[in-house]
């Protein structure tokens, strides 16, 4: 699929005697790549034909899961109809599933910005992370510390304290800053010292979009000779990953927020997957990435995993799978600016609602909590959902982010826009929150 924009004649500049101008970024011939429209991205999303209550539903869920759009399902269903096999044998399905595990390491390894070698998969960012600090925490001991922060989920926190009570290691929290909802740079910095074996740090927030200074943090940490893991399980879906300009040791991530199934991707730099003291069985390969796959792989997911990253791709055109991801995320971003911005807005004057994390001049993904003065976020996201308004509610996992804002036992109420919300949508949204606080 492709999508362009000619530019018309009219537009081109002249010379004197009327011919067009020689410079190039002035020809005539010129073409300017673009992005498919929301439109377009919709038709591919059996999911949004769906009526709750005589009402279209509108999915606001996605920092929970995105939907899925048509292309991967039936990569996952080819896969399984035709290709299904364990791997490392010599007849065709086999041989077919090996081709397609590598295929589909290319593919997160042009996602992520890596080497496919650099690229392991596994059940979920939960379960690598916790595979991946007892692999670290080995070699780890009393006086070593361990620096996370308040803001992220516990998927990059509890691993990490279970070495506390095993290992003896010592956890640092870097304090989040509650009336922005962003980690205290200056505090995180503080806890970084000489002691340090690795900060644990979230590229974005799941419960209020903060998109935190992960090279920064990052800068600081090697220069005190400590590792870095980035949980990007929710920016990656909204801007897309460069593992070298993120300055990270390790990167963790989920397809099925950006809409692939439920399949977990670990990075991690070749001589550290290399050298890691992973639990494995003896059998099983050394060589990276594959040493840290523990038993038989969710095959179908992997391949699933890939054709996400390939539908994304396809949104755009250029000359590399990379170039096609790098322009649809950059159009993606923009179109979402623009409904953070009017959401952002819209919450502001009704009141009784309450927003919470950095307003949209600050780095943010599309991704909104807030709260109805008096109503519990479970009730609120109940009467949303006879409207046909799917949000979640809770504390998402970020519990002592959410304990820091106080809202511990009511839970916030969270918004968030994928690349098939529309403006209609957050019009519908906002009108069924002002409903709600009416009662």
């Amino acid at each position: 699929m492709s999508w362009w924009i000619l530019v018309d004649h009219d537009t081109i500049p002249t010379t004197a005697h009327g011919h067009e101008a020689q410079d190039p970024g002035e020809r005539l011939t010129m073409s300017i790549p673009t992005v498919a429209s929301t439109s377009e991205i919709r038709s591919r999303f059996p999911a949004l034909n769906r009526l709750q209550g005589g009402h279209p539903v509108a999915y606001f869920d996605g920092p929970g899961g995105t939907q899925v759009p048509a292309p991967v399902v039936e990569a996952i269903a080819d896969y399984l109809t035709h290709h299904n096999a364990n791997t490392h044998w010599s007849f065709p399905t086999s041989r077919e599933t090996d081709r397609a595990i590598a295929d589909a390491r290319q593919c997160l390894a042009d996602f992520l910005g890596a080497s496919p070698d650099e690229v392991a998969f596994g059940a979920n960012m939960t379960t690598l992370t916790f595979h991946l600090a007892r692999s670290l925490g080995r070699g780890y001991g009393p006086g070593d510390e361990i620096v996370v922060t308040e803001l992220d989920h516990h998927a990059n926190v509890d691993p990490w304290r279970a070495l506390e009570r095993e290992r003896g290691v010592t956890i640092r929290v870097a304090r989040m800053i509650p009336e922005t909802g962003e980690t205290d740079l200056d505090d995180l910095g503080r806890l970084i010292n000489g002691r340090t074996k690795l900060v644990a740090i979230g590229a974005a927030s799941n419960a209020l979009g903060t998109v935190s200074d992960v090279a920064g943090a990052a800068r600081l940490a090697h220069e005190a000779g400590a590792l870095v893991l980035v949980d990007a399980v929710h920016y990656a879906p909204h801007r897309l990953v460069d593992v070298e300009a993120l300055g990270c040791d390790f990167l963790a991530c989920s397809a099925y927020k950006f809409y692939g199934p439920h399949v977990g991707v670990l990075y991690g730099r070749r001589h550290l997957l290399e050298s890691l003291d992973v639990p494995k069985l003896k059998p099983s390969p050394d060589t990276a990435p594959e040493r840290l796959e523990t038993g038989t792989q969710n095959h179908e997911g992997i391949v699933g995993a890939a054709a996400a990253v390939e539908f994304l791709a396809s949104l755009a055109e250029g000359p590399t799978r990379r170039a096609r991801l790098q322009t649809a995320f950059d159009e993606l971003h923009r179109r979402s600016q623009s409904l953070i911005d009017r959401l952002w807005e819209g919450l502001a004057d009704i009141t009784g609602v309450r927003a919470y994390g950095p307003p949209p001049s600050r780095p943010r993904t599309p991704t909104v909590s807030f709260v109805v003065e008096g109503l519990p976020s479970e009730e609120v996201a109940r009467r949303l959902s006879d409207r046909g308004l799917f949000v979640s509610h809770g504390d998402f996992y970020a519990t002592t982010a959410i304990e820091r804002l106080g809202h511990a036992r009511e839970g916030l109420v969270r918004i968030g826009c994928a690349c098939y919300t529309t403006e209609d949508e957050i019009e519908r949204l906002l009108e069924g929150i002002r409903h709600v606080v009416r009662g």
